[in-house]
């Protein structure tokens, strides 16, 4: 059977595909106050910080790349969450990536994949909590389908289109693994990258693996929709000790972030 759209008749189906989502959008922002969830206005805190907003509101693929301690993955989902409750762009969800790699050996975790990786969801679940004041946020958005995580154990053959990718503790990602996250990228997608390469849990004698992310910076330099942010320690936000500790570490060129 054969069908044949005239003018007009393409015309209406285009008519009823933006009705139909109009009220999908009312609906969603029916049930988004229901809930009660309201995200809270954010104002960058250093010089770094306000080139990070500037930089994304600008519309760049980004890399949040420095010292710990100075909201990288904080900025990066505020912005992505707030994007995508305001649909700009048609943006639908954030896809938060990142590699199950432990800092020790944890052993066998019980249960599905699901209960094995929701102890990495524990930072997205805190900092959603401050950023709507409700310790329930993370749940809600990500039953909404607004957040999804997952892990680069199994992103093969998958396309995320209409997304906001949020790749966290890129450091900890091997080359083909984050070759693998910037190739499932499809349309109208973004892609914001967080790391620090001095807090690198993958190269070690028990993974016997490196980090990509020096290689993958030096692809990602040479394109022009990538704007690569480095943070300092004048932008450590967490804590005046983490700061004290971290500039220490750097004066005496040791501690583990230097491994």
């Amino acid at each position: 059977m054969s069908y044949n759209l005239s003018g007009s008749n393409i015309e209406d189906f285009e008519y009823y595909i933006e009705k139909h989502q109009r009220k999908k959008e009312r609906k969603e922002r029916k049930h988004t106050q229901q809930s009660g969830l309201k995200l809270e206005e954010i104002e960058p805190l250093t010089y770094t910080q306000r080139l990070a907003f500037e930089s994304y509101n600008a519309g760049n693929q980004m890399v949040l790349h420095g010292c710990a301690g100075t909201g990288k993955t904080f900025l990066s989902l505020y912005l992505a969450t707030r994007d995508i409750l305001e649909k700009v762009e048609g943006k639908q969800k954030v896809i938060i990536v990142r590699s199950v790699v432990p800092t020790r050996d944890m052993g066998f975790l019980p249960g599905n994949i699901t209960e094995k990786t929701k102890i990495y969801e524990a930072p997205y679940r805190d900092l959603m909590s401050g950023m709507f004041n409700r310790g329930d946020a993370y749940e809600i958005l990500k039953q909404r389908g607004k957040i999804e995580f997952v892990t680069t154990s199994f992103i093969r053959g998958q396309t995320w289109d209409d997304a906001i990718v949020v790749v966290d503790e890129a450091q900890n990602l091997s080359f083909q693994e984050l070759h693998s996250v910037i190739t499932r990228m499809g349309q109208n997608s973004r892609i914001l990258l967080c790391g620090d390469g001095k807090q690198d849990d993958l190269t070690s004698e028990r993974f016997k693996e490196a980090s990509g992310l020096s290689q993958f910076l030096n692809i990602l330099t040479k394109m022009e929709s990538f704007d690569i942010i480095d943070f300092q320690t004048d932008d450590i936000v967490r804590s005046g000790l983490v700061r004290e500790y971290i500039i220490a570490c750097e004066n005496l060129n040791t501690g583990p972030i230097y491994n």
